[in-house]
């Protein structure tokens, strides 16, 4: 199945976190999206990897993709190198997306930065015929490239080079947020440790950050993303203009 708009993060819930209204937005207009989780998460403080699946599938309901894939990597242990390149580029290959939504290059979670040179690297070699991939049904892999890569900003501040507007959609991402149950909004609820990320006040400052992104322009709530790559346009009617 192609897909116009393909996220791919280092952890489930981590799309979640970052692009799940964009997803959201783009669906709306006839769109196909889908998730790639690269781990299954398993080092987590809380929950285990099968919790997270099961978390991961209730969210993949709720968000309506069109497809999601888990594709194993060791969660904190996965490097930047050729098997996980090549499980990268098959993905791409066979899903053939106009965009890809990675994580933030600079953020808390070391793993989130090192998945985001993961991730730009495997899309521009995924564009070269000469590496040599074969799909699920064994046969050889055409090359694919996707027209741009997007950063999503994540729990680290970063200045966005765009915003998309998900204000008709916040309350669908934030239910997707919540499947998550043994992640977020878990204070005193179980004997498990708490986190960093498990508090009221952590799951409050997502919303405040698509707050403060809608803010920027003129709208109630939306995403920030940085790009290496200069944005071209067709049209400036498309764009969505800050409010003066």
């Amino acid at each position: 199945m192609k897909l116009d708009l393909l996220a791919i993060a280092a952890h489930p819930d981590d799309v979640e976190l970052g692009c799940a209204g964009t997803l959201l937005a783009h669906a709306l207009q006839g769109q196909k999206v889908g998730v790639i989780d690269l781990t299954r998460g398993e080092l987590g403080t809380r929950g285990t990897a099968e919790t997270r699946a099961a978390e991961a599938a209730a969210s993949t309901a709720i968000l309506g993709l069109h497809a999601r894939e888990n594709l194993g990597l060791a969660d904190g242990f996965f490097e930047n190198a050729k098997p996980e390149q090549l499980a990268i580029i098959r993905a791409i290959r066979k899903y053939q997306p106009e965009v890809v939504l990675a994580n933030a290059f600079h953020d808390r979670h070391p793993d989130h930065g090192r998945a985001a040179k993961l991730i730009a690297d495997s899309c521009f070699l995924a564009g070269l015929r000469k590496v040599e991939t074969l799909g699920n049904d064994g046969l050889p892999q055409a090359a694919w490239r996707p027209k741009q890569v997007f950063h999503f900003i994540q729990d680290t501040y970063q200045e966005p080079t765009l915003v998309v507007d998900i204000s008709a959609v916040i309350q669908t991402k934030i239910e997707a947020i919540k499947c998550f149950k043994t992640q977020f909004l878990a204070e005193g609820k179980d004997n498990e440790p708490q986190t960093y990320i498990s508090s009221a006040a952590f799951f409050e400052s997502v919303l405040h950050r698509n707050r403060m992104f809608g803010k920027m322009i003129g709208v109630e709530y939306a995403e920030g993303f940085t790009t290496q790559k200069v944005i071209g346009i067709k049209n400036f009617q498309n764009l969505l203009m800050t409010v003066s």
